[in-house]
């Protein structure tokens, strides 16, 4: 008797592949370990003994699809430029249209509704992704500041405050299914970065860049150093005065009769 083919097994990545294709369409409460398996065509003896139970495969799962969506940071040095503003404004569209990809929408979703019972897939995307992310960016900010930057004891900030303001307003836009089209993200992407930088209290008319300020702060402190000199050179000249007012009084210095 001829033997019946057996069905090729999965590779590890093709079931978590279709596990999570699964958790997102059903949600994990409702996404059953018989459910994945009748889909892959394994038995579920072989997803137990891999992983132990649903939670533990949804999680590896979830922590793949995280991997392999995460910005290299790699890739966004790349799309450097000359300046800041123009660095900021490539670093931000790579971020946003990574966020507001098939993907990135679907882990989006998937992680808000199931974060609440399982944190630690929360912890994982900001360790894995967020965190290096925010590294990157304040490192940027020190070295387009020069000195100044190199004191920014306050750049982590700057950086997690440049990513709530650039990518979190398009992405939870968009997780609660608010839909912009290309150019309206476009602009968005331009106003947020201009706004991180620049803030709002301009003169009207008046458009200042990171180079313009830099150079204000140069100039103040060149013209902070001269004044000081002029000031000890003032205060050299009136004890000069003061010595020579002085001796011209005394006894000893008046003419003789």
């Amino acid at each position: 008797m001829r033997r019946r083919a057996r069905r090729p097994s999965l590779s590890k990545e093709e079931l978590l592949d279709k596990a999570l294709d699964l958790f997102f369409e059903h949600g994990y409460e409702r996404t059953s370990v018989e459910t994945i398996t009748a889909t892959a065509g394994m038995a579920k003896r072989t997803v137990y003994l891999r992983y132990g139970d649903k939670k533990s495969l949804f999680k590896e799962a979830l922590q793949r699809a995280i991997d392999q969506w995460i910005v290299p940071v790699e890739r966004l040095q790349a799309a450097e430029r000359d300046t800041l503003e123009d660095s900021l404004l490539a670093i931000g569209q790579i971020l946003v249209d990574n966020v507001l990809s098939p993907a990135g929408l679907r882990l989006l979703r998937l992680t808000n509704a199931e974060s609440g019972r399982m944190p630690e897939i929360g912890e994982y995307a900001v360790r894995r992704g967020t965190d290096r992310t925010i590294t990157y960016l304040a490192t940027l900010f020190r070295r387009h500041l020069g000195q100044e930057g190199a004191q920014m004891a306050d750049a982590d900030d700057a950086a997690e405050a440049f990513l709530h303001l650039v990518v979190g307003g398009p992405a939870n836009a968009a997780a609660w299914g608010v839909v912009r089209d290309r150019d309206a993200i476009n602009r968005r992407v331009r106003f947020s970065v201009r706004l991180f930088l620049h803030g709002l209290l301009l003169p009207p008319g008046r458009k200042a860049s990171v180079d313009s300020v830099m150079a204000l702060k140069n100039d103040y402190l060149r013209l902070k150093k001269g004044v000081v000199q002029t000031m000890v050179q003032l205060d050299m000249a009136r004890e000069y005065l003061n010595d020579a007012q002085g001796s011209s009084t005394r006894p000893e210095s008046r003419p003789k009769a």
